[in-house]
Order: structure tokens, then sequence, then C-alpha cells
């Protein structure tokens, strides 16, 4: 761990006797992890398991940040801490991220949102029913941890109330995900089934677990981990779709090593940081076949010669997918997302 000490002086004169009296106060400064941001304060934790109450120091907060969120979940900094002030702990560096997850903001489409950082993994977790999650979010949230380089799962939640369409679903979206190489599960918390399988992959590693709200996210993380006691609620029975119940993203140590963060539920997810032309770079099966396009900036629409297009129609890439890309592309040019 980080950790030193820095002497400050301050020199006080009084006047009336002539002399200086010289005090110290002493600033302890240490490394971090920030295991929760609700906007205002963070809560930190050092590696001996002390946890921190802090706040960011003014010159740091707008200084040519494009993000809504200066410091998230995942962030390593390092704090300052007066010996004789309690609890004033200010954060005063943050550390160079080895990647993250962000998305547009919701609240300002000029700046995104950083979801988590420094992570090993990201696991989806999705449902076909209770609410329904489509392949357009799904695909835009690949497309978002391929932009930096996380390693996504995709986890189908709430097996239990699979009919003969929705278990024809599960095995069709199931096939073509893992043909491009993501990992793909099914399970029921409720039943308890292919928990086990899910949370071994959670072992050693820092995993952002993230999806809409009301796929049981919450009560994933309960059922494997039941001291946490996360707040959860049943989809809403009016709308079919799911209650908010975690508000601000938090990072969760495991028993045994590793990690987990637990999100808000997210609605949409905008992709942000690309061009258009990049968007077919972030689709796996798409990246072996783009050298033969026949134009450099072919973003694969109508351009002639477009390798991308005859490996559609070839069914070498998937028609579902190549439609996902098409939608993405569209709301980047309208500026939807």
């Amino acid at each position: 761990m980080l950790a030193f000490i820095r002497l400050v002086a301050e020199r006080d004169w009084h006047h009336q006797h002539g002399i200086s009296d010289l005090s110290f106060t002493f600033v302890v400064i240490m490394k971090m992890l920030v295991y929760k941001s609700t906007g205002s304060w963070y809560s930190l934790k050092d590696e001996a398991g002390q946890r921190y109450n802090a706040r960011l120091k003014g010159v740091f907060k707008m200084d040519g940040m494009t993000s809504t969120n200066p410091i998230a979940v995942g962030d390593e900094v390092t704090i300052e801490k007066e010996n004789d002030a309690e609890g004033a702990v200010m954060i005063t560096q943050i550390f160079k991220r080895r990647n993250y997850v962000n998305r547009q903001s919701p609240r300002n489409p000029h700046q995104h949102h950083i979801i988590a950082s420094n992570l090993d993994q990201s696991l989806l977790i999705a449902t076909l029913k209770e609410p329904r999650t489509s392949q357009g979010f799904i695909d835009r949230f690949l497309v978002g941890c391929e932009i930096f380089h996380v390693p996504a799962i995709i986890v189908f939640n709430k097996t239990d109330l699979f009919r003969k369409k929705e278990l024809a679903q599960f095995h069709t979206l199931k096939a073509m995900y893992e043909a491009i190489g993501y990992r793909v599960c099914g399970m029921s918390v409720k039943e308890e089934d292919g928990v086990g399988a899910v949370k071994a992959l959670l072992s050693g590693k820092t995993t952002l677990v993230s999806g809409h709200s009301g796929v049981g996210k919450s009560t994933f993380i309960n059922a494997v981990f039941p001291e946490m006691a996360l707040r959860t609620k049943d989809v809403s029975g009016w709308s079919g779709k799911g209650m908010h119940t975690t508000t601000f993203a938090e990072m969760f140590d495991l028993p045994g090593g590793g990690r987990i963060i637990d999100t808000p539920g997210i609605r949409e997810f905008g992709i942000v940081d690309i061009e258009k032309e990049e968007l077919s770079h972030y689709f796996p099966e798409m990246r072996n076949a783009l050298a033969g396009c026949q134009f450099n900036n072919c973003i694969h629409l109508n351009e002639p010669g477009c390798a991308i297009k005859k490996a559609v129609a070839e069914g070498r890439i998937s028609a579902d997918r190549y439609h996902s890309y098409g939608n993405i592309l569209a709301s980047m040019e309208d500026k939807k997302y």
C-alpha cells in the first residue's frame, strides 16, 4: 500500500512577544480503491480493509473532464488525510485506468458516464421474459465492452419461465454468441439451477454485473453471497419492467477472493467515444472480414465491394447481428445515443 506522511509547517507570529511559534500538521497520503460513488461522496478502502469516506479536491473536479463522474467505482486513487482533522479525507489523484466501461450520459448527450473501471470481465444478466432483454441492448453492451477490451459474459436468468418459444430463442442466441467468442450461460436463481457455474466464473476476478432493472442482478448476488443482503424488488406488474433497487454502483469483496460491482439497472446503453467508421471493429465476427472491403472507410451499408455484406449474404455473419450493427450506426448518426 502506498502511504507516506507529508509534514506541513505553519508559522504563527506573536508580535507581542517578538517570537514565532512553529507548529506542524501531519498529512497522511495513501493509495485507496473506490468501492462506491454517490457523485459527491466516495467510499474507499485500503489494503487492510479500512473504510474511508472522501470528497474530491475542488481543483480536481472539472479539469478536462468529459464524463459526468470524474471518479468511478474500481478507480485507484490517492487521498490526503490530516492527522488532526476527524474525517477530513480528500481525493487528490486518480491513477491511470487499465480499462473501463462507459455509456452516454442519460442527462447530457455530450458527456459520457463511466460505469466502472479496472475490470477483469463483465457479466451481463439478461432475461427473455419478465422483463425481456432485447438483442439490440445486448449488442450495444457488448460493443461497449469491446471498445475498452473488457471480456464479456452473457447470462440468461429466469430459465424457469422458459416455454417452447423462449427455449428455442435461448438456444439460437447461445449458438450465435458462442460462435463469435462470447461465453453464454443460462440459470434460474429461483430454482437454484446453474447458479454455481456462474458463481465459479467470478472467483479471483473483478466483475461488473449489469443489465436491465428486474433481470435479477441483486437476487443473484444475494443467492451466491447471502451475507450481502442487497435490496431487491419484484418486476412491476403493470409495466412488465423491473423496479430499480440499486441507486449507485457499488463494489463488494467476495469470500475467497475477487470483487463484484453491482450497478443500477440500465434502460438504454448509448455508445460513445467512437466514429461510425470504427463501429464494425467492435463486432468480433466483422473484424476478420474488414480487409476485404473495396473502400477503407466502408461503413457496410450501401458501398460496392463490401466484404461484410457479402459475408452476411453467405451466412458467415448473422443477419440479426448485422441488423443490430445497422441500428447502432443509425443511432450514432442521428445522435439518439
